[in-house]
């Protein structure tokens, strides 16, 4: 899955070394948390497009019943959704899918097939008998990416602007 990153720009990194040199702790906490909130509409609209996704079952029909198992997958993965601000030598955020925050037995793959539309697994574990699930709509992951980064590069450059102006 890949990571949103706006990181290393110039602008950025300028802005790292001006922030050592000033040596002011409350002006870099205060420019990571604007950009951190820069990168948090991101951060929820990703969360509540994997937990939108429909992942209908094809199996079950004729039988019914409930769900045979209890573990929210979709939960899960938006709980793997997280944030990193840096402020060091590579200055930036970044918004990514965190391996080891989803839920046991769900690799990093199992997101990007979400993505992609068709989540193939075996039925109960079974190795043998396999089954696929469309997840609609596709793109949970890249249609907001898409949509979001722009806005988030636009907030970051404006906070750096403002960041700028108070160190001269």
């Amino acid at each position: 899955m890949p990571t949103v990153q706006i990181l290393g720009t110039g602008q950025l990194t300028d802005l790292s070394r001006q922030l050592r040199r000033a040596g002011g702790p409350r002006l870099r906490q205060n420019t990571s948390r604007r950009i951190r909130r820069a990168a948090e509409p991101l951060h929820r609209d990703l969360q509540r497009s994997i937990r939108s996704v429909q992942l209908p079952g094809s199996g079950r029909k004729k039988r019914g019943g409930p769900s045979a198992t209890t573990r929210p997958l979709r939960a899960g993965i938006a709980g793997a959704v997280r944030i990193s601000v840096r402020t060091g030598a590579t200055p930036g955020a970044r918004v990514w899918l965190d391996s080891s925050r989803l839920p046991a037995g769900v690799t990093m793959g199992v997101p990007s097939r979400i993505n992609e539309g068709r989540l193939r697994h075996p039925v109960f574990g079974n190795t043998k008998r396999w089954t696929n699930q469309w997840a609609r709509p596709t793109g949970w992951w890249s249609g907001p990416v898409a949509a979001g980064t722009p806005r988030m590069r636009a907030e970051i450059e404006r906070v750096l602007g403002d960041v700028r102006r108070d160190l001269q």
